[in-house]
């Protein structure tokens, strides 16, 4: 990957928030293309991205983004176990993804904490031997969103019927958010009648990416977010390079072109949705 960082694009004329971000996988102003979280919020402000929600997907990440939710008036919070970090800790003891997931459960019951997740199930970096544990944490988290009504955050990578078949068993919060969408025109009705919202990343902006966009079609304004997933997934023209929040206005501007409406009512549908999802900040 060109560590080279992409320019600014030009602003947003009604702005929206970046519904998730990975803020600490690039922390400090090294040299390397990396940007710190002042840095990363004055570039996405200066386009029209004023709000971030980061997402902590491990122990360590969910404290960070706890504590960067309290420094900064920008972002809120999202705390959980990733889907390939349960099997992880399961390895090391018998209770060693039980205190994990308790300790999620109590960052999640603070204020500056909007959602749970992201969490789910991912059949591609886990094995056959890794699901059972995978459904286990994510039944937890589902149940953390209940209890704290928190927005669940959901990790959906080759496993679209089982997180769907979840969902409905385990029996879902009232609010559900589909990161970085990746099913195709029947899996995006599914979730739009379940009353779920369905956040496009940069994938939706990749030539191949074809399905994706045929999903974005058929899902109405009231159900679509827009992230980053920084710092990965960077949307084009500039894929292979370094992500970040400010980047945002790509991708938007091409859900705007997928959906035939103008920029600034698409903008508004998300900002209106993102503020429902995670409540106002």
């Amino acid at each position: 990957m060109s560590q080279e960082r992409p320019p600014l694009p030009e602003p947003l004329t009604v702005e929206v928030a970046d519904s998730h971000c990975h803020l600490d996988l690039a922390p400090g102003e090294d040299g390397d293309g990396a940007l710190s979280v002042e840095r990363a919020l004055e570039l996405a402000a200066s386009v029209g991205v004023p709000r971030i929600v980061q997402i902590g997907c491990d122990l360590a990440g969910a404290r960070w983004a706890v504590a960067t939710a309290h420094e900064h008036p920008s972002i809120v919070a999202g705390v959980s176990l990733h889907p390939n970090e349960a099997p992880r800790l399961a390895a090391n003891g018998p209770t060693a993804l039980d205190e994990a997931l308790a300790e999620i459960d109590r960052l999640a019951a603070t204020e500056r904490v909007r959602a749970v997740g992201e969490t789910g199930l991912d059949y591609y970096r886990t094995g056959d031997d890794g699901r059972a544990v995978q459904h286990a944490s994510f039944r937890a988290h589902i149940e953390m969103a209940k209890r704290h009504a928190k927005a669940l955050v959901i990790h959906d990578r080759d496993a679209h019927e089982d997180v769907l078949a979840v969902l409905a068993d385990a029996g879902p919060p009232d609010r559900v958010v589909f990161h970085c969408f990746s099913g195709d025109v029947e899996m995006a009705r599914e979730c739009v009648k379940a009353g779920y919202w369905l956040s496009f990343a940069g994938t939706v902006t990749f030539k191949n990416a074809a399905g994706l966009r045929n999903a974005l079609a058929v899902a109405p304004l009231d159900r679509l977010l827009v992230e980053t997933d920084a710092p990965f997934l960077t949307p084009m023209p500039y894929r292979g390079r370094p992500n970040a929040s400010y980047l945002v206005p790509h991708t938007l501007r091409a859900m705007a072109e997928v959906k035939q409406v103008p920029v600034e009512e698409l903008a508004a549908a998300v900002a209106a949705n993102t503020t429902a999802a995670f409540d106002p900040w």
